[in-house]
């Protein structure tokens, strides 16, 4: 990691549809809690809800953010979300480009 630089991250949210991710993404965006989210269609997500074990279609969305942003992004998931309880599943970014890491950093800086 670039010593100058947040602490960055990556985080992981499943979501029912592209829309539904779209939509959550843009509101992430117009917020500046993200820097980019990737939406990823295809997903097979198999997972315990509710005492029995569930096989639903989803799209995974990999957003990237400044760990200072996790609380917001976090909250603003859950209240764009149709799910009771979204995954936000949030990784450091330990190294990368750093002219891309400092591009994430600008724009989710307010």
């Amino acid at each position: 990691m670039i010593e100058s630089l947040p602490e960055t991250m990556v985080v992981l949210v499943t979501c029912e549809t592209a829309e539904q991710g779209a939509r959550i993404a843009r509101g992430l965006l117009e917020k500046r809690l993200a820097a980019c989210v990737n939406i990823v269609p295809g997903a097979r997500s198999l997972y315990w809800w509710q005492g029995k074990i569930e096989d639903a279609a989803e799209c995974v969305m990999v957003i990237k953010t400044q760990e200072t942003h996790l609380g917001a992004l976090t909250a603003e998931v859950k209240r764009l979300h149709s799910y009771s309880v979204p995954e936000v599943i949030a990784l450091r970014i330990e190294g990368g480009n750093p002219d891309y890491l400092r591009w994430l950093a600008d724009e989710t800086s307010t």
